[in-house]
């Protein structure tokens, strides 16, 4: 190892030491506590600022800070238009679930989405239906996460991937086990904010290496005339702004591990506050890491073949035009979101298996073993996902949106229609879920697609027609279950 990878490593390792040392701290604090509300939404007391950041953290993941430029690098600022309807994300998802989840959550001492839907349509079946879902495509989102983190790291530092992969793998398992909810709220906080001094850097170097902006620009307008139009010359056809759309913009306000968080904030206040700065912050972090993308060409020559997929457009940018003793720092924004995802789909699928299926069979388990099973189904979990990441699959990217689209096909209908119509019922939840679901995963893997559309666009609404057929040929839901959701 040189040199310059050694430098590359130490603000690593720090930062990694960080996390666990917050994590450590938090189980302290939260001694004698309330240990389910602690570990799983840690007791309702998220402020503002840690709700927005951990909310943007969770949101991000190391595609966006990878695969996303790199297309931006690749496509122009098309890719930009079609990216930006990310802003309204985190605004959306507060603003639709956030105090109506609360509310809720309190009333029924809901702790997870589960619990909720559980409440909704007086369902266990449905309830084991929705975790078993979670648990398989937050998996198939974490594998990508650690795939996408070790070869970052791999990339820019020089070392191994495994040796990424067990780095920061390992530690953002350790870091979640041992503080829950809390820990990754915090820890995804500090996140969020490396993730913003990365970009700034990475953003001013390139400005820096290339010879500005004006000088940038004009390359590009010379030589790459398609990357300011659109639709790119036919390169960003309308169908990709449609879907992703879909998937990264309307559907993601029903995504469990953002909706968790509607659960976990402490007053409207903090909610209002979320909003905003998580409006700005996710603005800010989409736009400008795709943005530095496309003034990528001002230091990279040729196509992303030239540096092995779009995939390596960042990293190559990185290792370019920062220097040595920054390296370190800069990456560390990409592994945060990396990190920040992992954690919080971790503690959201840990919640899934012990708080909505195994307390709820078991409600009088002692604190003492619950303590002891929350912590080892985190760490299993964690570490079965890190097992299958030591044989990476390809298509990171592909791999990331296929469990969004499964997670949104679940769950959207399921959410929006059951805590805002009051002829919503279990057979349209459980027709939905199921049957939405496994037509998703179904043309996926034939490959099948209407119009050229990505398979989101099937399952959203396959998932809505079995929502109306069931909610009106099947039984209504009970009348004291609607007055506790709709009690005007």
């Amino acid at each position: 190892m040189n040199e310059g990878s050694f430098a590359a490593l130490l603000p690593l390792v720090i930062f990694m030491a960080v996390m666990v040392g917050i994590s450590i701290f938090v189980r302290h604090q939260q001694a004698g506590k309330n240990f389910v509300g602690n570990y799983f939404i840690g007791n309702r007391e998220l402020g503002g600022f840690v709700l927005a950041m951990t909310t943007v953290a969770t949101y991000s993941s190391v595609s966006s800070f990878v695969g996303g430029p790199g297309m931006a690098f690749q496509i122009g600022f098309g890719w930009i238009y079609m990216a930006v309807v990310q802003v309204t994300a985190i605004f959306l998802v507060l603003g639709i679930f956030g105090k109506r989840v609360a509310l809720l959550a309190r009333k029924f001492n809901a702790v997870t989405v589960v619990d909720i839907i559980r409440a909704r349509f007086n369902s266990d079946f449905l309830a084991a239906i929705a975790a078993f879902v979670i648990v398989l495509f937050f998996c198939g989102t974490m594998t990508a996460q650690f795939v996408g983190g070790a070869k970052l790291f791999s990339a820019v530092t020089g070392y191994s991937y495994e040796t990424g992969l067990i780095l920061f793998g390992l530690v953002v398992v350790i870091y979640t086990s041992i503080g829950g909810f809390r820990a990754v709220a915090l820890t995804d906080t500090c996140c969020a904010l490396i993730m913003m001094v990365g970009i700034v850097l990475l953003l001013h170097y390139v400005l820096q290496a290339g010879g500005g902006y004006e000088q940038i620009m004009t390359s590009i307008e010379s030589n790459h005339p398609e990357m300011l139009e659109p639709f790119s010359f036919g390169n960003m056809p309308w169908t990709i702004y449609f879907t992703q759309w879909l998937l990264v913009g309307i559907c993601t306000i029903a995504l469990p591990q953002s909706v968790v968080r509607g659960i976990s904030y402490k007053n409207t206040q903090g909610l209002h506050s979320a909003m905003l700065i998580g409006t700005v912050v996710v603005g800010f972090m989409n736009i400008g890491i795709n943005f530095t993308g496309i003034l990528a060409h001002g230091v990279l020559t040729g196509s992303p073949a030239d540096y092995g997929g779009v995939d390596n457009i960042i990293p190559t940018t990185i290792v370019t035009v920062m220097p040595k003793e920054l390296v370190g720092l800069a990456i560390i924004g990409p592994l945060a979101a990396s990190i920040s995802t992992i954690s919080g789909l971790l503690i959201v699928a840990s919640s899934a298996i012990v708080k909505d299926v195994y307390l709820h069979y078991k409600p009088n388990t002692e604190i003492s073993k619950l303590r002891i099973l929350s912590m080892a189904t985190t760490a299993i979990i964690g570490a079965a996902v890190f097992v299958i990441a030591l044989t990476p699959p390809s298509l990171i990217w592909l791999i990331n949106m296929f469990a969004f689209g499964g997670l949104e096909t679940a769950f959207f209908w399921t959410l929006l229609l059951g805590l805002f119509w009051k002829k919503a019922n279990k057979a349209g939840a459980l027709l939905s879920m199921t049957g939405g679901t496994i037509i998703y995963c179904a043309t996926q893997a034939a490959g099948f697609k209407i119009l050229n559309l990505h398979q989101i666009t099937i399952g959203i609404t396959v998932s809505l027609i079995l929502f109306l057929i069931g909610s009106y040929l099947g039984k209504p839901s009970e009348k004291e279950t609607l007055e506790k959701f709709f009690p005007n």
